[in-house]
């Protein structure tokens, strides 16, 4: 057996999907309608997601199939590889073995399109004629265009403007697959007017993308709006990841001691830990963690508190760890990774001690991506390289203790696209951000003033 690359037959391609909710250690606290405070119904989502996705959402089925057309599919790049990184291992003087979870062999280069086809499949059968979505960093307008092609459903983008300004390519990649991509905030929407009345030169935010989309396809009959993170049914899309990465190690005889990711709203994360979760709650040793950047520190400095998803406090309150809904992030090249909230599931697996969440600066994380990219040759996205100096700095634990862990890199995506980046690094000018405490406590005050339930 090769141990540097190890690939799962297709005949072993997982034909279900995992659910963590019948799993957490205690139970999900509702969404709440913020005109009322009571728990939302499937009628109050109805308008902006088709049935099944909202089915999906509050399901405490443990396993729940994929569809047939979905997973023929999948199959254009699926089973992805898991890789041993050897030269990574040797450079680091290591003696801990370190794997990384391969998302980037999708047709978009990242893990999004593992939701975003389902996604797309589910609207079109529901006979829904266009979606209308977000962006940061464009991995998901990408990878739900991607999707809206390969089943025929419109697709209309708000990419943050940043980002929009800083990958181009991404925008491009989208209009090639059929999508329309506007720059966030516009003056499309009474959301994006109400910003750039504000300041007209905003850089945008994912929270404001979102209150954009979901006006959108609120006014139109024959649309939904599709969300790349946070939600329930999309992080149950995404553990496909970690249900390989499961066959897979056990092909090696390998168990995880320690699973590092990068955490935005949370999918790519879920998708790689989400299956061993209930492993650990089981008494299995693996340490989880969740990595993110100091300018837009979430889960390591933000309360675990109710709040909107978005700016314009159009979605329903979420009990999550949140640097508030007006939270606008300075802008940082980890696009995927600049959300002012984090998924409910993975906010409650924080509180309860599950999960382990640290923040990194910038530039010590393009010098991990730029170590990764001379040892293993991959040039991984800005957001995935949080998660490579999380393990970087737990392999080096390893070095001073002997330890002999495994260590898994959840790889979200490929930075082919994030080379302005790495030029920023490379030349010296890409400045480290702590953010503001101030600001975090100024954004906190227009959060709902909701006690979340006690256990």
């Amino acid at each position: 057996m090769d141990q540097t690359k190890i690939l799962l037959p297709e005949s072993e391609l997982p034909q279900q999907w995992y659910n963590i909710l019948p799993d957490l250690p205690t139970p999900l606290p509702p969404p709440l309608n913020p005109a009322t405070g009571q728990p939302i119904g499937p009628e109050d989502l109805a308008p902006i997601f088709p049935m099944e996705l909202i089915r999906q959402e509050v399901s405490s089925e443990r396993w729940i199939d994929i569809p047939d057309d979905v997973l023929r599919v999948y199959k254009l790049w699926r089973p992805s590889p898991l890789f041993r990184a050897h030269r990574l291992e040797e450079y680091l003087g290591t003696p801990a073995r370190i794997y990384y979870k391969n998302e980037s062999f999708s047709p978009a280069g990242s893990h999004k399109p593992n939701t975003a086809v389902a996604q797309a499949y589910y609207n079109k059968q529901e006979g829904v004629k266009r979606i209308f979505t977000e962006t940061g960093a464009g991995q998901w307008g990408s990878a739900l265009a991607l999707g809206g092609t390969l089943f025929g459903v419109e697709i209309v983008v708000y990419m943050v403007k940043i980002s929009y300004q800083q990958k181009p390519y991404r925008r491009m990649l989208m209009e090639t697959w059929g999508a329309t991509c506007y720059a966030s905030p516009t003056d499309r929407t009474e959301a994006g007017r109400a910003v750039l009345a504000q300041n007209p030169d905003s850089p945008g935010s994912l929270g404001i993308a979102i209150s954009e989309a979901i006006e959108e396809a609120a006014k139109d009959p024959e649309a939904k709006y599709a969300l790349g993170s946070v939600l329930n049914h999309v992080l149950l899309h995404q553990t496909i990841v970690g249900l390989e990465l499961k066959k897979q190690l056990a092909m090696v005889d390998e168990k995880p001691d320690v699973i590092v990711g990068c955490v935005g709203g949370g999918s790519n994360f879920a998708g790689v830990c989400y299956p061993f979760v209930k492993d650990k709650l089981d008494g299995q040793e693996i340490d989880i963690i969740a990595t993110e950047p100091t300018a837009c520190p979430t889960l390591t400095r933000a309360p675990y508190r109710y709040d909107f998803g978005d700016t314009a406090q159009l979605t329903p309150l979420l009990l999550m760890h949140t640097l508030g809904h007006g939270f606008v992030p300075p802008p940082i090249h980890s696009g995927g990774l600049r959300y002012h909230g984090a998924a409910p599931t993975m906010s409650l697996l924080v509180k309860e001690g599950v999960i382990e969440a640290r923040a990194y600066h910038q530039n010590e994380v393009f010098e991990a991506a730029v170590t990764f990219a001379r040892t293993e040759g991959s040039l991984p996205a800005p957001e995935t390289a949080h998660a490579i100096k999380g393990a970087i700095d737990e392999a080096l634990k390893c070095k001073e203790t002997g330890d002999e862990k495994c260590i898994i890199i959840g790889y979200s995506g490929h930075g082919h696209f994030d080379l302005a980046a790495y030029d920023a690094y490379l030349s010296g000018k890409l400045e480290d951000y702590q953010y503001p405490e101030e600001r975090i406590v100024e954004a906190l005050a227009e959060v709902p003033d909701i006690e979340p339930p006690t256990a």
